[in-house]
């Protein structure tokens, strides 16, 4: 993946700006950077009520500091990427409503997801009914920024980057699982992060840590006594750790969200060998082990950790007043990738990140070329270059293939318009097959598509039945 080299002032959109949390915290990160400080940035969304505050927000930042950037807002996404130099894409099409059939009619069918958004039935949807929206934004931005880098945040990762780059688009996804799952790991061990190296791939959200060490000591051996020791199923939610609302990847210590409540990663890593870099939460729905009834989910999660909750209670104009000022007082980069890369771009600096990219050239050389894959990349004025891992150990891609059947064949219904091909992502995922019979997988997915009717692509919406005219007795008598 290469692009243009920038001198100055490269614009910078970002489409879904008024989203919860994310797109400020991104704004900060990409000021953090003073090369990117007399940046024009273009917020978008089609939501103006939500996208304003923000757009105050990041004004009152830069004016703040008394940076040169400007900062502009639209709900005209083709102004918005007319000349961008680097589009950021982070929303989710239908907001809670549509989130909330994401995740409650699976339930009614026994399928629970602690997330759902990423894998599973409540990732097929939420990348299907985002596809119209995708498609549009490849259309004009092959017209007004063919030459543009794409950073893309939105979930479900895989399917939305593997998607974004079919229809040309230079896409990279990026997620904080990676830094997170490391950062917390350096802390079980109590080793300082910045003494350790390690080396991971995979696919998002299931990529493994494939090395781990503090120097020449390779740390695997400890890591597997600790967290052994430490996360045993059975364990009561009074030994936990709680959730401190520190979902940042950045959290200075262990929580129920986080490091607190691993379980299901340490029985993982008991049984293939390796650390998965998701959440326990989130890990236990891309495998079929963990989650069969409430007994043995609680035996391996004692204390539920429910996004789709946390997303429906939260509060916009206190997160983004509370990080305003945090950034006022002290403007550093989180975590995140994002606006490392941006910089890497403008300014040729060599950076490393991980990244989310087609498996084109066998990036990954025992996943499917089809696949989109999470391997490390070098980022400078060329833009983002995914770099060679070869075959991961077999256990690991037999396990990563499970949901790269799913993402497939969820991307296939979007290019083809084939319906069935939705029906079988969705009987395919490792969650609903260990649940559901192939009879009852369909009348679920069935009511999934006739809730998100409106929302998807109108080859994929359901053809509405005629009703029939009843039959009276008298016809259904034989002579």
């Amino acid at each position: 993946m290469t692009t243009k080299t920038f001198v100055t002032s490269p614009k910078i959109t970002i489409i879904g700006a008024g989203g919860y949390v994310f797109p400020f915290r991104l704004i900060g990160d990409i000021l953090s950077f003073p090369a990117l400080r007399d940046a024009t940035l273009c917020l978008m969304d089609v939501r103006p009520e939500k996208l304003g505050p923000v757009a105050q927000a990041a004004r009152d930042l830069v004016a703040h500091h008394g940076f040169a950037a400007r900062v502009e807002e639209t709900t005209d996404r083709r102004a918005a990427l007319e000349g961008a130099d680097v589009v950021v894409i982070t929303f989710q099409v239908g907001g809670i409503p549509s989130y909330r059939h994401d995740v409650e009619i699976p339930r009614k069918y026994g399928i629970d997801q602690a997330v759902g958004d990423t894998v599973g039935p409540g990732g097929v949807f939420r990348f299907l009914r985002s596809v119209p929206a995708y498609a549009e934004i490849a259309a004009d931005a092959r017209e007004v920024c063919p030459d543009a880098a794409f950073i893309n945040y939105a979930n479900p990762m895989a399917m939305a980057t593997a998607y974004l780059n079919a229809q040309g688009l230079r896409t990279v996804g990026l997620c904080h699982s990676v830094q997170g799952t490391t950062r917390m790991l350096a802390r079980t061990l109590d080793v300082p992060y910045d003494e350790v190296s390690y080396r991971c791939a995979g696919i998002n959200h299931q990529a493994w840590v494939l090395e781990l060490f503090r120097g020449q000591e390779d740390l695997y051996p400890r890591l597997r006594e600790v967290m052994a020791q430490r996360h045993r199923p059975g364990r009561a939610a009074a030994d936990l750790a709680g959730d401190d609302g520190d979902h940042s990847e950045a959290a200075e210590a262990a929580s129920t969200y986080e490091g607190g409540n691993e379980q299901v990663r340490t029985s993982i890593m008991n049984t293939f060998g390796y650390f998965q870099t998701e959440s326990s939460h989130h890990a236990s729905e891309y495998v079929p082990y963990f989650r069969k009834d409430p007994e043995t989910t609680k035996e391996y999660i004692p204390e539920r950790w429910d996004y789709f909750e946390i997303c429906a209670a939260h509060d916009d104009q206190g997160d983004i007043d509370d990080q305003l000022e945090r950034l006022k007082a002290e403007l550093a980069p989180s975590v995140e990738y994002g606006a490392q890369i941006v910089n890497s771009i403008v300014t040729g600096t060599p950076s490393v990140v991980h990244g989310n990219v087609p498996n084109r050239g066998a990036l990954i050389t025992n996943l499917p070329a089809d696949a989109c894959v999470e391997v490390p990349c070098l980022v400078d004025a060329r833009g983002v270059q995914p770099t060679s891992v070869g075959d991961l150990p077999p256990q690991l891609a037999a396990l990563n293939r499970t949901n790269v059947n799913v993402q497939t064949l969820a991307v296939r219904a979007a290019l083809t318009g084939d319906v069935e091909n939705v029906f079988q992502a969705v009987a395919l995922d490792p969650l609903t097959s260990a649940q559901l019979t192939l009879e009852q997988a369909r009348a679920m997915t069935g009511e999934l598509l006739e809730a998100h009717r409106e929302l998807l692509p109108s080859a994929l919406r359901p053809v509405p039945v005629p009703a029939q005219p009843r039959l009276s007795s008298a016809r259904w008598c034989s002579a």
